[in-house]
């Protein structure tokens, strides 16, 4: 791990997830609703974040965990593709 990685996956580990959970689910829903491009870019956004985390986490992830997220991660990126065209 990066030495700038650090903090950032330190201030992750110990926030509620619950709190991650329903902010992640204002993020997708807004950008689900809000036409057009804007939508699409925000959703594309969320999905760069998620190749950051899932790059992260993928060492300690059991392989059936990793093709849910595989396939998770996929949808959203089509979705996000549709939205923009």
């Amino acid at each position: 791990m990066q030495r700038t990685q650090r903090p950032l996956l330190g201030r992750l580990a110990r926030a509620n997830p619950t709190s991650i959970f329903l902010v992640t689910l204002v993020l997708v829903l807004v950008a689900l609703f809000t036409p057009g491009v804007a939508g699409g870019v925000l959703l594309l956004a969320i999905a760069a974040a998620l190749v950051a985390l899932l790059l992260t986490t993928w060492p300690v992830q059991a392989p059936a965990n990793r093709v849910i997220r595989l396939v998770m991660l996929t949808l959203l990126i089509t979705v996000a593709l549709a939205k923009l065209l």
